[in-house]
């Protein structure tokens, strides 16, 4: 049996000619075209990124390595008793596009294990913070901290040929998904569980391991892998994937390059969403004084839209139907939370939202996206931290983006560098006018 990274590399040197081909023959032939709506309103759709690892259909969903999620957890090796796949039989998928056997994710697991054991100067460094620092601050800080333990980064400095940044750029990458858990965990602990730390389990697969060591029984387990895994990629425009692959592009290592992914996902219109479509509902329940009717639940929705404030969780810059991840996390709940408050009224909003939204005619997609149930799981098993909803959040991420680039190493990927123009130019292209101006690469 092959290791992954030696897999990895046979699919690499398969791919190259691929790309090279591509940019011999092809490099001139147009894709798309920007519009001054998309230029001023964040880029929105257009196609100018590229990426193997997902891809995100606007009617279709999620597909990872060509696979929708309901065909990933059924594909890939379950945890025995288990109704989800290991993390890091995902993690093989992601980097090569094959279901790895049992003994291949077994042999990842092992992998990871080896790795796995945190730097002590890391929660050195997190306890010295103040204890009411932002747990994604943390989390970000712990990440940057252990940048001294590059290989990249030392290898770069030695001398390291192009064609082969992709090899300790893959080190870094399974070093830091390694640690991530335990970093994550520990902060969780730390701050919110009177600094009861618990150490972790050995030999034990990601999402066994990061229950026991958040201190919550099974099957939360099942809850850990089936949330880094919805969380892990959708494709490269968003935020946080966009960040750790720009601040790659600089060849950056993958702690600087994570780091900042992770400070972009921070933000409320990406990672905290999953929080405030949670603190809304709470809210809501607060302001009615009761579980709502479907009628005073539309009612309300429709004060709300008329404030000229939004349904959180409802609409997405990308999908214009249900978003699967939201499908999947109410199938589990309705297995294993079917009689959960929270979840009753996820599913009542669901119901009524989207008619309401569509007769009021200004959102483009009246459906709802993952944030709209996945800090309800949370909740019911007892993670009921707000701030720390991120953090879960971004352990999963972690997966998608270090796969890419990983990938983008591999590829040769150059510096990312779009060209900006100023407002008198915009003024001048409204008109027709040539608007000149330089082709500065610096």
């Amino acid at each position: 049996m092959i290791s992954l990274k030696q897999r990895l590399f046979e699919k690499i040197n398969a791919h190259r000619p691929r790309m090279k081909r591509l940019l011999k023959e092809n490099k001139d032939v147009v894709i798309d075209h920007v519009t001054i709506g998309q230029c001023i309103g964040g880029v929105r759709n257009v196609k100018c990124l590229v990426t193997d690892i997902s891809y995100l259909d606007p009617l279709e969903g999620i597909r990872f390595r060509g696979k929708t999620i309901g065909e990933t957890f059924n594909d890939l090796p379950h945890v025995p008793g288990c109704e989800y796949p290991y993390v890091e039989g995902f993690w093989y998928f992601l980097l090569t596009g094959e279901v790895p056997t049992m003994d291949e994710t077994l042999a990842v697991i092992e992998d990871f294990s080896a790795r796995s054991q945190v730097p002590h100067y890391v929660f050195d460094i997190l306890r010295a913070m103040p204890r009411d620092t932002h747990p994604m601050t943390l989390l970000s800080a712990a990440v940057l901290a252990m940048q001294r333990e590059s290989i990249f980064a030392k290898r770069y400095i030695d001398g390291l040929p192009k064609a082969d940044y992709w090899d300790p750029m893959y080190e870094d990458c399974a070093n830091i998904l390694a640690r991530l858990p335990a970093v994550a965990a520990y902060i969780y602990r730390m701050k919110y569980c009177s600094d009861t730390i618990i150490p972790a389990g050995e030999y034990v697969d990601m999402g066994a391991n990061f229950a026991h060591m958040m201190g919550i029984p099974r099957p939360y387990d099942d809850v850990a892998r089936m949330n880094f895994i919805l969380h892990s990629d959708h494709e490269s425009g968003n935020v946080s994937s966009h960040a750790t692959h720009l601040v790659a592009s600089a060849l950056s290592d993958a702690y600087y390059s994570l780091s900042s992914g992770f400070n972009g996902l921070a933000g409320p219109l990406h990672g905290l969403a999953n929080q405030e479509v949670l603190r809304w509902i709470q809210d809501m329940l607060h302001h009615l004084g009761k579980v709502p009717t479907e009628e005073d639940l539309r009612k309300f929705l429709w004060e709300r839209l008329n404030s000229g404030q939004v349904i959180p969780g409802y609409g997405h810059a990308v999908l214009r139907k249900t978003d699967p991840r939201f499908t999947a996390l109410m199938d589990f709940c309705e297995k294993h939370l079917p009689d959960y408050e929270l979840f009753k009224i996820v599913k009542m909003i669901y119901k009524v939202a989207p008619g309401v939204l569509m007769e009021h005619g200004k959102a483009k997609n009246p459906w709802p996206n993952l944030d709209a149930q996945s800090g309800v799981v949370h909740w019911y098993y007892g993670i009921t931290d707000y701030d720390y909803y991120t953090v879960l959040f971004a352990v999963g991420r972690a997966l998608g983006v270090l796969s890419n680039i990983i990938w983008d190493r591999a590829l040769g990927y150059p510096i990312e560098r779009p060209k900006s123009i100023t407002t008198d130019m915009l003024e001048k292209y409204a008109v027709g006018e040539d608007c000149g101006g330089d082709d500065d690469e610096s």
